[in-house]
């Protein structure tokens, strides 16, 4: 597999184009939960103009009327052409792909195919909150393998969960976050095979998360896919445009099955497919295909703005824990040395005006944390921290 994440880009900055009285004027969840007076840097949205790919595909789709439903395979085409050249990974079986509304929507779905009601779906907390929301909506229990103390997947502590998981009989499953949300932790091929031979050891379906995958700013860090290590034929994976180009707004995903999941697959209802927006689907493929040139000069800014806030927490609030991330655009926070109790966001947000995210949604170890948003200009950043130690003070 190839290792170069990220490549040289001639496009300016796309997260320095917008001023934040253009971004006020979006409708979005970012820029409507909070008062005006307050920075958003919670949730996952970024302060970009659209790729100009994505805007062509879309103004062509309204131009012509084409908003009828989705068909095809040019997005898992474009999938499979970009994970070729982006992660060395030529093996996407493009036949074994479907359109599904939403990653999270398609672990769902995934979810029905390989688990019953009331069965153990493994997680690793700190982990993004949807997990435990979706997972518990579905009648199944959550299990958790925190991560270890480096912020990586415990091997040992997964183990012992997946032997209580599956102790009685029944079947269990492994949500999988691939990047790691929120540490911005990159698994490494030896981890993902690690996990595939205890997934088979136990008979323990693993399903994927990767929607960050194609965000991965740390110079030499690689994505690795987990249906591309060996053992993880029975695997399936969930794979979108969205949070690489800030898609949410257009609903499409690719579900992903590796050769020993392939019958699971084909068992998804139909109807599934009726779930995904065309138009999205239409704007998922621009991106994928077309994409690659804005989304490398993404990256760059979300690792200036990394690196800004590591320089920064350092001058201004050195009580900080920032373990910087290899990828995502979301940076975790440890603020229990400022002793601001178990959910210092609450705080920031009453005496700063920043929104960040509140880290107890995000489980065990998630107390006394909180997620901060890295996707937008490296003045609104300066002023959130700025902010924040002025609430401190």
């Amino acid at each position: 597999m190839t290792s170069n994440e990220q490549h040289p880009s001639d496009e300016a900055n796309p997260l320095r184009s917008l001023t934040l009285d253009q971004l006020r004027r979006r409708t979005s969840m970012k820029w409507r939960t909070y008062p005006a007076d307050v920075l958003p840097l919670w949730v996952a949205e970024m302060d970009v103009p659209l790729a100009a790919p994505v805007v062509r595909a879309v103004t062509e789709a309204m131009e012509l009327g084409d908003t009828g439903y989705p068909v095809g395979t040019a997005y898992a085409e474009a999938l499979a052409a970009f994970a070729g050249k982006r992660w060395g990974w030529d093996d996407l079986a493009v036949e074994r792909t479907a359109i599904v509304p939403d990653v999270m929507l398609g672990v769902v779905e995934m979810f029905k195919l390989v688990t019953g009601p009331g069965d153990p779906v493994i997680v690793n907390p700190p982990v993004y909150p949807p997990f435990y929301e979706f997972v518990t909506h579905l009648d199944r229990r959550v299990v958790e393998a925190p991560l270890g103390a480096d912020l990586r997947i415990d091997l040992g502590v997964l183990e012992e969960a997946f032997r209580r998981a599956v102790t009685g009989g029944g079947r269990a499953a492994y949500l999988l976050c691939s990047p790691h949300n929120p540490t911005g932790t990159v698994h490494t091929a030896d981890e993902l095979a690690a996990v595939a031979a205890l997934a088979e050891r136990y008979g323990v379906r693993v399903v994927a998360d990767e929607i960050h995958a194609p965000v991965v700013t740390a110079p030499g860090a690689r994505f690795v896919p987990y249906l591309s290590v060996p053992g993880a034929e029975r695997g399936l994976a969930l794979m979108s445009a969205s949070k690489g180009w800030n898609l949410a707004g257009l609903k499409a995903a690719l579900a992903l099955a590796g050769p020993g999941a392939a019958a699971d697959l084909a068992r998804m209802p139909e109807e599934v497919g009726h779930g995904p927006s065309h138009v999205g689907v239409l704007a998922h493929t621009a991106a994928l295909r077309d994409g690659t040139a804005w989304l490398d000069a993404v990256l760059t800014g979300i690792d200036e703005n990394r690196r800004l806030l590591t320089r920064l927490l350092a001058e201004h609030l050195p009580g900080v824990v920032h373990r910087p991330g290899e990828a995502t655009y979301l940076a975790w926070l440890d603020c229990r040395p400022l002793d601001l109790g178990d959910d210092p966001a609450d705080v920031f947000l009453r005496r700063g005006r920043v929104a960040l995210s509140s880290g107890i949604p995000f489980g065990t170890g998630g107390a006394g944390h909180l997620r901060l948003n890295l996707a937008t200009s490296p003045e609104v950043i300066t002023e959130a921290v700025r902010r924040m130690a002025a609430a401190v003070d």
